[in-house]
């Protein structure tokens, strides 16, 4: 039942992001505004933050109105023998 409602909300399109995405978006991030901004390329340095921003954005919204019961509905990991 509790599903079933949260399922309904209001923020149902919100997907579900991993935290490596996040990872990816804060790495991505500083590495184009401090290596690429300031070395290589002005422009293309510019546009891979407004891109890692922009990921950035969707994991923290996907963190803070995601569905809180898909984090019950993973499946474990299987044991390597």
């Amino acid at each position: 039942m509790v599903i079933k409602k949260l399922m309904e909300s209001e923020w149902k399109g919100v997907a579900p992001l991993t935290p490596g995405f996040m990872l990816v978006s804060i790495i991505g991030l500083v590495i184009s505004g401090t290596v690429i901004y300031g070395r290589i390329s002005k422009p293309w340095g510019f546009t891979f933050a407004v891109f890692f921003t922009i990921m950035l954005v969707a994991s923290l919204v996907s963190m803070t109105y995601g569905p809180e019961h898909m984090l019950f509905l993973r499946k474990p990991r299987k044991k390597r023998t």
